[in-house]
């Protein structure tokens, strides 16, 4: 199974389960962190992105209980700043070394 057939049977999955809204709203979340782990991103385009998340996390706010969301929620908002100022996300993130060290 390639990654675009991958991915559009998880959106099946999403669809199949979920309201419209919900959906929208899982499909953007998604493609943010997409474009955020993008090999190249401009500051233009990090703006954006900022931008366009907490557009996403107000339309969250108005479907999700207030108890759903904490600090890791509003923790993506900062991703696209970070990735401006350090470079790729991909290449500071932990998951590598913590699959390492879990080995």
């Amino acid at each position: 199974m390639g990654s675009e057939e991958a991915q559009l049977s998880h959106v099946d999955a999403i669809v199949g389960s979920h309201t419209k809204n919900v959906v929208k709203i899982l499909i953007e979340f998604s493609n943010v962190f997409r474009q955020l782990c993008s090999k190249l991103n401009n500051k233009f385009e990090l703006e954006k992105i900022q931008d366009f998340l907490a557009i996403t996390m107000c339309h969250m706010e108005k479907i999700f209980p207030p108890s759903f969301f904490n600090i890791m929620e509003h923790l993506p908002i900062h991703l696209a700043v970070e990735a401006s100022m350090a470079g790729a996300v991909q290449f500071r993130w932990m998951y590598p070394i913590g699959r390492f060290v879990l080995l």
